[in-house]
């Protein structure tokens, strides 16, 4: 009986811990897409893919923005910018990326 309440158990905590680490990721997803935005610098920014998370060892997350220069010299050309999102500090950054995927 005892050896069942072990088992039963191992099997309960071993789903909690896989649904709140599924949870943690989407958590995690979701502060990288709003930080990303939030840096920035087109109007209408949205995210243009899926992220791209590196290993651990590396610790980056990175995201494709597409959007439209809000610069009046630039006539609301549309451009794109690659975010990337250290996942320690929860810091993003971002670069002009219009010729990553040929013209924007």
């Amino acid at each position: 009986m005892l050896r069942i309440i072990i088992v039963f158990a191992a099997v309960i905590t071993a789903f909690n811990a896989a649904a709140s680490s599924e949870a943690a990721w989407a958590k995690g997803d979701k502060a990288l897409q709003a930080a990303c935005l939030k840096a920035s610098g087109l109007k209408a920014a949205k995210a243009a893919g899926a992220i791209i998370h590196y290993d651990d060892d590396v610790g980056y997350s990175a995201l494709l923005i597409s959007g439209r220069y809000p610069q009046p010299f630039m006539k609301n050309k549309p451009g794109k910018e690659l975010c990337l999102y250290r996942r320690a500090t929860q810091k993003a950054v971002v670069q002009e990326a219009d010729g990553v995927l040929g013209k924007p």
